[in-house]
């Protein structure tokens, strides 16, 4: 395929919540365009985007896929994304890269979580937003009610376009109201004709507010407009492009990705409104501590950035990127600033799916795959050799859901963390954890399909069964009085024996202030060299676990006196002596379990804060306080015991039905209710 000039390039993601039809839109925009002779399905799994097992099993999107077509000399780089709160961060690489989002919206559920999350993440990276608002052929489909809702959330910058010919299973076309025209739908081929009769009171009404709203951006045609001139069709897009790529106005047009009304119409607006890549603000790069501005300019020099990377068993690794500036072309030779390696990009593809086919060259504005580049990674800058500058990558969504996870077969904790690695590449909201003091190997995600998907493909991809269990608390034990106690460590063997004696006093600390070992020892009855192998076998003992076997802290131990023998004393009997002697001591010292404290901050709509506080107090949470943040939303601090927000996530969707979100980090310990401990022990004995 010949490469296109960033004034003929349209990159466009669709975004929205899980079910709206995003999917099936990219079909169907591919089978209007040409790009594809047979529109596939994603009940059925037999569409071109949704490829994945994972993704056919679950009949929804899991990353992102691209799907560029060609309307006439424009090339559209359609970027298909994932609509379940899981795969967010798939939805934020895409926005990071593409120039205009369609938010896709059902006319039958309206807008729902996902949608308002995407238009916020596009509002906050000022990217033009257009509403196709899809399934008007379903039954409860209103066009009213969703353009309704969608001005009272997004306000009065939702302009629509067309209204809809025709209701649920009688919907058979549209009426344009920049060409002042009806399109209706025969067989799945457009006719153009006057508008129905039964919409003309209501198209002239809606048509003479779009115009309005669209002359006064530019002040000419404002003019004319003002003298009773009627603004042509093509001049009323000129204008309202304007609109959009200033963020200004929000185009809405309707259609039905199932049966065809409304698509084509759609490509040709994305061709013809959605603003070129170099129509769009300079990329802002790091230079060192400096910041620079980089032009969509064909003739710079060749600049492009990573924003997914795709693990294939098969292929290896392949890089989807952006060129931000200049050309590249087969073996182009960039540079990665973040590993100062060279990379050579030996073959550029186009990628529809998982078809790819080789492209001659890659002008700025473009999007290509680049497979086997060994040493780059997803938000990697390729900047030319000499020249370290490097763009700010989309940051990973925060992970919220953890598991422990263990190969099922032994042997494989090699291949386990081969594939882990892997998977990383492909997804950097995956974070990989080995605990040391539980044993664990735990993998963070995004919620629980997110980590229930990367299993899947640690399994199939690796050829690695993962079993997975509960993430073990790490609770700690302390003390809450002083006591003492005598270590003796006697042992006679042929030859030397083992002797050693230690009194010790213990002591409670404030919290974390960790440990403390003071020598008191006077006269010599434990020997000097000795002294600090009674610390040793203390440390040992506190790491081994008090009464409920999980590490002591916060504790002071003072040697105060002992025994020895001046042949059979060692510091091996010193050390067992004072970890004798730390057992006895502990059990006499008042010990209580220590739980961690999480500091958990959820932001929700201010309407769910009455549940979410309910819910926390359920928790054992202690309320910091709440405040207003942007939106509206409500941000509640608390402290909540940690073993009470291991599923958090799951049960925070649940509750504020998706739209409520919360960050967590370890605050500190605290001591556990003493009947919670005692059914914690009962449950282990059992």
């Amino acid at each position: 395929m010949p490469s296109y000039p960033p004034s003929r390039i349209r990159n466009v993601a669709l975004v929205g919540h899980n079910g709206s039809g995003k999917t099936t839109l990219a079909e169907a925009l591919l089978f209007a365009t040409g790009a594809i002779t047979r529109q596939g399905r994603v009940d059925d799994g037999s569409t071109v985007l949704d490829f994945e097992p994972e993704e056919i099993k679950r009949h929804m999107s899991l990353s992102l896929a691209l799907a560029p077509c060609l309307l006439g000399d424009v090339k559209l780089n359609i970027v298909d994304t994932p609509g379940y709160a899981d795969f967010f961060g798939e939805v934020r690489a895409a926005a990071s890269v593409v120039d205009l989002a369609v938010v896709v919206v059902s006319a039958v559920e309206g807008i729902e979580a996902q949608t308002e999350a995407a238009w916020d993440l596009a509002a906050e990276l000022g990217l033009p937003r257009l509403v196709f608002i899809n399934k008007l052929d379903r039954e409860r489909a209103s066009f009213d009610r969703t353009l309704s809702a969608l001005r009272e959330r997004f306000g009065a910058g939702i302009a629509p376009l067309e209204l809809p010919v025709g209701e649920e299973s009688g919907f058979r076309g549209i009426a344009d109201l920049l060409t002042d025209t009806a399109i209706t739908y025969e067989n799945g081929k457009p006719q153009s004709g006057p508008i129905p009769d039964d919409l003309a009171a209501t198209e002239h009404e809606v048509r003479e507010q779009l115009v309005e709203g669209i002359v006064v951006g530019d002040d000419a045609l404002m003019e004319r407009y003002l003298d009773g001139e009627t603004p042509s069709g093509a001049e009323l897009e000129a204008t309202l492009a304007h609109g959009v790529a200033q963020g200004l106005v929000f185009p809405v047009v309707c259609g039905s990705a199932v049966t065809g009304v409304g698509i084509d119409r759609l490509a040709t607006l994305l061709a013809e409104i959605a603003p070129s890549p170099d129509s769009r603000p300079p990329v802002e790069v790091m230079a060192g501590d400096s910041v620079q501005e980089v032009a969509c300019d064909p003739g710079g020099q060749p600049l492009a950035q990573v924003f997914k990377t795709i693990s294939d068993p098969y292929v290896g690794k392949i890089s989807l990127l952006r060129v931000l500036s200049g050309t590249i072309k087969p073996d182009t030779v960039l540079t990665d600033p973040r590993t100062h390696s060279d990379q050579r990009l030996h073959i550029l593809q186009l990628l529809r799916g998982k078809e790819a086919q080789p492209v001659e060259a890659a002008q700025a504005g473009d999007i290509v795959a680049v497979p086997k580049l060994s040493d780059t990674a997803t938000g990697d800058t390729l900047a030319p050799k000499g020249t370290p500058v490097v763009v700010p990558a989309a940051p990973p969504e925060p992970v919220v859901l953890s598991v422990a996870i263990r190969p099922k077969s032994k042997g494989d904790e090699d291949k386990l963390m081969t594939g882990l690695h892997r998977l990383q590449e492909e997804d950097r909201a995956l974070v990989v954890e080995r605990v040391d003091e539980t044993h664990q190997t735990i993998l963070r995600g995004t919620g629980e399909t997110h980590l229930a998907v990367a299993a899947e493909r640690l399994a199939r991809k690796f050829g690695v069964e993962v079993a997975t269990e509960d993430v073990l608390v790490p609770f700690r034990e302390t003390i809450t009085q002083q006591a003492e106690a005598e270590g003796k460590y006697k042992k006679q063997t042929g030859g030397h024996g083992q002797f050693g004696v230690a009194s010790i006093r213990i002591e409670p600390l404030e919290r974390s202030e960790g440990f403390h070992f003071v020598d008191q020892v006077v006269g010599g009855a434990i020997p000097k060299q000795y002294i600090p192998a009674v610390e040793k076998g203390v440390l040992e003992a506190m790491r081994q676990g008090g009464v409920h076997g999980y590490p002591v802290v916060d504790v002071q131990v003072s040697c105060f006196d002992g025994k020895f023998h001046p042949v059979d004393s060692s510091e091996m009997s010193f050390k067992m002596a004072g970890s004798l002697a730390f057992k006895e001591a502990m059990a006499k010292a008042g010990p209580v379990l220590l739980e961690p404290i999480s500091l958990l901050e959820v932001t929700v709509p201010a309407t769910m804060q009455g549940d979410v506080l309910g819910d926390l107090n359920s928790r054992r949470g202690r309320v910091q306080g709440t405040d207003t943040v942007d939106g509206g939303l409500q941000r509640i601090t608390a402290q909540v015991p940690t073993a009470e927000i291991q599923r958090y996530a799951v049960d925070l969707r649940s509750l504020t039905g998706g739209r409520g979100r919360f960050s967590a980090r370890h605050d500190h310990y605290d001591a556990m209710p003493a009947n919670l401990v005692e059914r914690m022990v009962k449950a282990k004995a059992d």
